[in-house]
């Protein structure tokens, strides 16, 4: 492969500038993959430019997140997604529900229940949560205050969207073979998981 023979030439910076952005999803998963052995297996630092988030957080060992020509975090993938430093990189990278909150120290309370707050969260007392999709827990209930809006099956898992009391829309992940039992209109119960999350001033 040209790629392997050009990383193994001299141990110099690769630089990839959007490299997979013409090819379609199934071959850019697969070329995707094998720039990330190749570059492992040859050791040569790579710099891989691109506007896709999966992307970068699948072959990146750090990822830095831009905003107006300024860097707003630099971290490995994981540290990326679930403590973000600042409200950018917590809505930019994946999706992100802004709920409602009561601040109490670096504790969240929402949706009745509470979470810890990241580092450089607001102080309150009242502010919005940044809250990853996969950090809230749905539950059917006849009492409940929350209806369901849609629910999308999407392979590997499922996505409901799901109106507040306040008339906010909350999305929340759930496994693949669980989406089917929410219907338009079914009342539910949300609560969160208790994953850490980002405070922002409301």
């Amino acid at each position: 492969m040209a790629l392997a023979r050009a990383l193994a030439i001299e141990p110099q910076v690769l630089l990839l500038d959007e490299p997979l952005s013409a090819l379609d999803a199934k071959v850019r998963s697969q070329l995707r993959d094998e720039i990330r052995r190749i570059q492992l297996e040859v050791g040569t630092t790579t710099l891989f430019v691109t506007h896709d988030q999966e992307e970068a957080l699948a072959v990146a060992d750090r990822v830095g997140v831009m905003s107006v020509g300024r860097l707003e975090q630099l971290a490995p993938p994981a540290e990326l997604y679930t403590a973000p430093r600042s409200p950018f990189v917590a809505d930019f990278v994946g999706l992100t529900n802004r709920i409602p909150a009561r601040i109490e120290g670096s504790t969240g309370h929402l949706l009745g229940g509470t979470v810890p707050l990241l580092p450089g969260s607001s102080s309150g007392p009242e502010a919005v949560v940044l809250v990853r999709p996969e950090g809230v827990h749905i539950a059917h209930d006849a009492e409940g205050t929350a209806s369901v809006v849609s629910a999308s099956f999407l392979g590997g898992h499922g996505r409901v969207i799901v109106r507040t009391p306040d008339d906010g829309l909350v999305t929340v992940q759930v496994p693949n073979t669980d989406v089917t039992g929410f219907r338009v209109g079914d009342p539910v119960r949300l609560s969160p998981r208790g994953d850490a999350a980002l405070a922002v001033g409301g």
